[in-house]
């Protein structure tokens, strides 16, 4: 029966040590990071970054071609040009753009990868301890005499107890292991997060490139159509196009005085007129040509004081913004355009509409719809400089543009 009892002893303490040698090679030797298969993402994501980083320069040179092109004269032979370089420069920064969007569903892979063999270890570890303690709890059940009487000399006694207490060290190693391994998942975890939310952006940059490629090669055809290759009518089209810019200049600032004392009026009268944009124009937020942007395609010919806010053909424009309707301009398929005149001497101008649902003169309040966008080439109100379907908005402060994204919601 000794024999017996003694051998159960050995077998247990046999297990014991099986089980510690187990965890301490865990332990040790887990550096997902060294894997051949996370090695081969990494270097992937790294021939990624240096093909994004060529397609950068590349792009950077054809910018360099596009600001020499627009500080040579008014031509269209030179605005075909630049509009050529622009083209080939938006195609550049798409590659690029899609080599981000590859590079960072790379590094999800790769955090995937090591995410999910810390969770396989862990599940390990826990199944392990749980035998340990399992283990531990038979073995704790037995008094220190009981262990002295079934072994044949203190020696032997002595041994065993060292290796009871080996046992519960390694125990304690496990539980640290799991403590690092869970804290590491959760680090990864807002690593892929983050990552994921990269993803989003490229994305959406992706998509906004592809659209300013669309409105160059838009741009292009327009040029070629209204000009019919012939500079003295694109001269024409430039002047024409100058001169509804300047008009519309110096009609905000003698509507911005004329309009102030009645805006004045309302607000002693006590009447709630607000003095902040409490909605967008358009229910879209997307930009697709920001307020001077350097790749407007026709900022060689003229600044764009807007931003070019994504809406389709007859979307609803709305008031962003109590105040007057200081000036509607039905240019037929010419440029047509709505002002608002508001509070604190800013005033909003909303080109290339399509239909206009207010009269001049009109107190309008925010969310109030004003008229439909445009844009198209060839419809109502687009004018021969157009991109597409869009909303031209400009928010101007005492007469002078500025940037509308600081004053929207």
């Amino acid at each position: 029966m000794k024999n017996l009892n003694k051998g159960k002893i050995f077998f247990i303490l046999g297990l014991f040590a099986l089980l510690s040698s187990s965890f301490v090679v865990a332990a040790d030797n887990n550096d997902y990071t060294n894997s051949p298969e996370v090695q081969q993402l990494n270097q992937q994501i790294a021939d990624k970054k240096n093909k994004i980083e060529e397609l950068k320069r590349a792009s950077d040179e054809y910018a360099k071609k596009i600001a020499e092109y627009q500080d040579q004269s008014k031509s269209l032979k030179n605005q075909l040009a630049m509009l050529d370089n622009q083209m080939i420069k938006v195609q550049l920064d798409i590659q690029a753009a899609q080599m981000q969007i590859d590079q960072t569903n790379l590094e999800i892979d790769s955090l995937n990868y090591q995410i999910n063999s810390k969770e396989t270890e862990i599940n390990t570890l826990k199944s392990n301890l749980l035998e340990y303690i399992k283990t531990l709890d038979k073995a704790d059940r037995r008094s220190y005499l009981e262990i002295l009487i079934l072994n044949d000399s203190f020696a032997e006694f002595f041994n065993e107890l060292n290796d009871l207490e080996q046992v519960q060290s390694d125990i304690k190693q496990s539980v640290d292991r799991l403590k690092i391994l869970k804290e590491s998942i959760e680090v990864e975890r807002a690593d892929k997060n983050r990552e994921i939310t990269n993803l989003e952006k490229n994305k959406s940059d992706l998509e906004v490139n592809q659209e300013k490629l669309n409105n160059q090669i838009q741009a292009k055809q327009t040029l070629v159509l209204e000009t019919k290759s012939s500079e003295s009518s694109f001269k024409r089209l430039l002047s024409q196009a100058q001169q509804e810019q300047s008009d519309v200049n110096t009609e905000i600032s003698n509507l911005q005085n004329s309009l102030k004392q009645k805006i004045e009026r309302i607000k002693k009268s006590g009447a709630n007129a607000e003095n902040t944009f409490t909605v967008w124009p358009v229910e879209s937020h997307v930009i697709t040509a920001s307020f001077h942007d350097p790749d407007y395609p026709f900022r060689y010919l003229f600044e764009h004081p807007a931003v070019d806010i994504r809406a389709k053909q007859s979307t609803s424009i709305h008031a962003p913004a109590d105040g007057y309707v200081a000036r509607t301009v039905d240019a037929g398929y010419g440029y047509s355009y709505i002002i608002l005149i508001h509070e604190n001497n800013l005033s909003t101008v909303y080109g290339h509409v399509s239909a206009i649902y207010v009269h001049e003169g009109t107190y309008v309040s925010a969310g109030d719809v004003i008229g439909l966008s445009g844009g198209m080439p060839g419809t109502r109100g687009a004018g021969p400089f157009t991109l597409g379907p869009h909303l031209h908005f400009e928010v101007r402060l005492n007469g002078i543009p500025v940037n509308p994204l600081e004053y929207l919601p």
